[in-house]
């Protein structure tokens, strides 16, 4: 059975007869007919009954037209969906984010997938950076936001670039606007578990210049070291990012690090297996978009990628 006698059979039957049904086809008769005998001698039964008035269907013939109507819509569906995905582009996307990068660019950029991607359905998990590496390794996200270091960015694209700051409770020393990392040692820190890529990323930098740090609670929740940090029961080291609306209220302090400057990079990283379908792409396409609209309006506390 092809695709083609099915198109034939329903025709002549919607025609009435092979004469009309040739003409609306632009096929001859002939080949009409052979094609739906090759269709009963498939199915070994007779499927139209043919007469002087035109052609009528047996009760095999109605239980086949259904079916076949039913397979031709169902066609004509996937060839729209895959000449329009291009264009127009439909599906559900699921991305992760880490928790301090959620605070500035999440609500942006659901408000932008729903305005330019509204056939598209994101569905957005975020989380601490352990976790989330985690499951984008093991596939469970179409695309995810990570944290890198300069060097190891890779193929991946490059969002925003953040110096990690000293997160400090207001009203308490240091009250300068910059501090040398040897100096960090000072401050009790409640900050993110090991597994996490701005722990790591500090703990290199503080192992390379054999400094020390005073780290008394190890937490993997971000709103809790803010709010440790806001009741003065800790410092902590994140990106400004992170406290940028505590620091805005007054209710913390960020004290950039240097000597020195410990950047990471912020990126977006997609599962290979996704990369040709046309949802994903058409939002691995607006994230820098968005990422970009952020930093420009100061929106995010960060610097472009390419005036880093």
């Amino acid at each position: 059975m092809e695709i083609r006698q099915l198109r034939y059979f329903v025709g002549v039957v919607e025609a009435g007869s092979f004469t009309k049904a040739a003409g609306f086809l632009n096929v001859a008769q002939s080949a009409l007919s052979l094609h739906v005998r090759q269709l009963e001698e498939g199915f070994g039964t007779q499927l139209l009954i043919r007469d002087r008035t035109g052609v009528s269907v047996t009760a095999s013939g109605a239980k086949l037209l259904d079916r076949a109507r039913a397979i031709l819509r169902e066609i004509r569906l996937t060839e729209v969906e895959l000449t329009n995905s291009a264009a127009s582009p439909a599906g559900e996307v699921t991305i992760g984010i880490p928790s301090g990068a959620a605070r500035v660019l999440s609500g942006p950029l659901l408000e932008s997938v729903r305005n330019e991607l509204p056939k598209v359905s994101l569905k957005m998990v975020e989380g601490m950076t352990g976790p989330l590496e985690e499951w984008m390794a093991a596939g469970r996200f179409n695309l995810a936001v990570l944290y890198r270091t300069a060097d190891s960015v890779g193929r991946m694209t490059v969002l925003a670039r953040e110096d990690l700051c000293l997160v400090v409770p207001s009203g308490e020393p240091p009250f300068e606007e910059t501090i040398c990392l040897t100096d960090l040692h000072a401050f009790p820190l409640a900050v993110p578990m090991r597994n996490n890529n701005v722990r790591r990323s500090v703990a290199d930098v503080v192992a390379q210049h054999g400094c020390a740090l005073d780290v008394k609670f190890e937490v993997d929740s971000l709103s809790t070291i803010i709010n440790m940090v806001v009741e003065a029961k800790a410092h902590s080291i994140l990106a400004p990012s992170a406290v940028q609306k505590e620091a805005s209220q007054g209710l913390v302090r960020t004290v950039k690090i240097v000597d020195p400057v410990i950047t990471r990079s912020v990126v977006l990283a997609v599962n290979p297996k996704d990369e040709r379908s046309a949802a994903v792409s058409a939002v691995r396409k607006l994230i820098p978009k968005v990422a970009r609209e952020l930093i420009e309006s100061r929106g995010w506390a960060a610097a472009a990628p390419d005036a880093a």
